[in-house]
């Protein structure tokens, strides 16, 4: 969803959503109905813990029989997956756990959900856009800020980053030589 001016809807407009992408199914592993997995969760061991999980646009619920790890990816053996073929039918399914079911996190730790659509803001007042993603680097975080004009890559770095409020819906920044 974007508003007239093609950004992200502020905070305020936004709902919570009802369900969080932990994976996304990216195939068949064998001949018995397992999935093979990329882990888009930054909690894997909330497998473990998983006894529903609710996949694609449609929400289907999925019972997990089973879990493992192989490298960087989860093998996923869920109830009514028989064999190769219904296995291959859920390639491209996002798996998804309820919102409430989110692992608690520290202070000054964020789901994505709670920082699209928020106001960025400099130290100094000046109003750079609104978070419209937020990019995996491996060392850290980048939101990608848009005014409706220019892009604004934003490090998600205690140095950079000096305040974060969900509730008033801002983030302030100090920005650093070269991040304009």
């Amino acid at each position: 969803m974007r508003t007239e001016d093609g950004l992200p809807p502020s905070p305020q407009k936004r709902k919570r959503p009802s369900h969080l992408v932990v994976a996304r199914i990216l195939g068949p592993v064998g001949m018995r109905g397992e999935v093979k997995a990329e882990v888009l969760t930054d909690f894997p061991h909330r497998f473990s813990l998983l006894k529903t999980v609710y996949l694609g646009e449609e929400l289907a619920p999925a019972v997990v029989e089973a879990h493992r790890f192989h490298g960087r990816r989860v093998i996923l053996k869920l109830e009514g997956c028989e064999n190769r073929d219904d296995a291959a039918g859920l390639k491209g399914k996002l798996v998804q756990v309820p919102a409430e079911e989110a692992i608690p996190l520290e202070e000054d730790e964020y789901y994505i959900y709670e920082i699209i659509g928020l106001e960025v803001w400099t130290i100094e007042g000046e109003f750079l856009g609104r978070v419209d993603e937020v990019l995996f680097t491996g060392s850290n975080d980048v939101y990608v800020v848009k005014d409706g004009h220019q892009e604004v890559l934003i490090p998600a770095l205690s140095d950079v980053v000096t305040k974060v409020d969900t509730e008033e819906g801002r983030i302030e920044v100090r920005l650093m030589e070269g991040l304009r």
